[in-house]
């Protein structure tokens, strides 16, 4: 897939994947919801696939997400089916295997496109190679739960850091929101301290 328009404005190619390389893009897909196949970019094939020779051809079946991670692989069909099935948007990160053997956590983003008739047709989206921030923190989206952990517990922490990401200059709004989820959690701590 050669990206050289987006949105109908012609770009510079070279600029443009500079862009995505500083943003740890590495690759594009497509899910054909009819067809049953997806299509991967070469750095996607190389990827989810472990053969770059996969780009731009119609794959399915394990096949198409033989390097994802085996302990990944389950969490992640059935959040991939619920996404398309529900919102629409999918939001998943998980660890595929490079060819040296090595570990790296991917991003994967992308929406679902729907016939007239509500049914899911076409997904596209991207993956982002998030290995250096994953291993350097916790998971900033969604991704395979964390076992041994207190949900409310995590849910203080993310609340607590999502605050300390809020800047003066953002929407009273978002302050207000982000403020009004502390206190529910905290609430929610108290009653069950209580009880």
């Amino acid at each position: 897939m050669r990206i050289n328009e987006i949105d109908g404005y012609a770009e510079n190619a070279d600029r443009l994947r500079a862009a995505l390389d500083a943003s740890c893009v590495v690759g594009a897909w497509e899910w054909d919801h009819v067809g049953g196949v997806v299509v991967y970019d070469a750095g996607a094939a190389l990827l989810l696939t472990g053969k770059s020779d996969l780009a731009d051809r119609p794959i399915n079946g394990p096949m198409a997400l033989a390097a994802v991670h085996p302990e990944d692989m389950t969490w992640l069909m059935d959040h991939m089916l619920r996404a398309v099935s529900s919102s629409g948007l999918v939001l998943a990160e998980y660890r595929v295997f490079k060819a040296d053997g090595s570990v790296r956590w991917l991003l994967s983003r992308g929406r679902t496109h729907r016939s007239a008739d509500g049914q899911p047709q076409r997904s596209h989206g991207i993956l982002m190679d998030i290995t250096e921030i994953r291993d350097g923190g916790d998971r900033y989206v969604l991704g395979k739960p964390l076992t041994g952990v207190d949900p409310l517990e995590r849910a203080v922490d993310l609340a607590l850091a999502l605050k300390d990401t809020l800047t003066d200059d953002m929407p009273a709004e978002v302050r207000t929101a982000a403020e009004l989820v502390l206190l529910g959690l905290g609430r929610t701590i108290a009653g069950t301290v209580a009880d």
